[in-house]
């Protein structure tokens, strides 16, 4: 199975992003358990690189933990060494050319029809809509009508109920942060957490 095929598959990633890095490893692990297991660590977390390289010890080769905010050649190395198996942009730039260079499948961040154009030309797996909520599902649908094969996942203010929109408006995925992970990566309640997980699971 190709990651593209995971994406629309799973048709959620989990984005886990917290100042502290037990809790984030503990969320991730969770996210897991609950059955959201496409999921990215943000760079932006404490310690991201070593709770990557925890999270893939303890979940297996085969499972699919990713980088997120990859930004530089170095984050790229580092992601890969500690055991990413993808990588997630917020934006163009050498982040995703790196990732790529290392067979790291990239969703990569995109706004503007001509950026989605250059992710594109770059080769990324898929094309991250960020922020999604600056357009909504009416800019996702507006996008798709120039291209309509594109693989679009909208991330940035996608809770339960927008993400089975986006969804049907043609999103092969969504990514959620702080709706579905809430403060667990902060050291906030994983039984709160896997009740949104639940919740996401459904409406999906």
């Amino acid at each position: 199975m190709t990651f593209l095929d995971l994406l629309r598959e799973r048709r959620i990633v989990g984005i886990v992003r917290g100042p502290d890095a037990e809790a984030a490893l503990a969320t991730v692990l969770t996210l897991v358990d609950e059955g959201v297991d496409l999921v990215e660590v943000s760079l932006t977390t404490a310690d991201a690189f070593d709770v990557i390289a925890r999270a893939r010890a303890k979940l297996g080769a085969d499972a699919a933990l990713g980088a997120g905010t990859v930004l530089s050649e170095e984050d790229a190395a580092r992601a890969a060494e500690a055991g990413a198996s993808f990588a997630v942009t917020p934006a163009l730039g050498p982040g995703v050319t790196a990732s790529i260079a290392r067979d790291l499948p990239v969703i990569a961040g995109a706004l503007t029809p001509t950026e989605v154009v250059a992710a594109l030309a770059v080769g990324v797996t898929a094309v991250k809509l960020f922020p999604a909520s600056f357009g909504g599902v009416s800019y996702l649908r507006a996008l798709r009508d120039p291209f309509p094969d594109v693989p679009f996942v909208p991330v940035g203010g996608v809770d339960a109920d927008l993400a089975g929109a986006y969804l049907a408006a043609g999103a092969v995925a969504v990514g959620v942060g702080s709706p579905l992970v809430g403060d667990a990566a902060a050291g906030g309640s994983l039984d709160a957490l896997r009740q949104r997980a639940r919740s996401f699971r459904e409406a999906l």
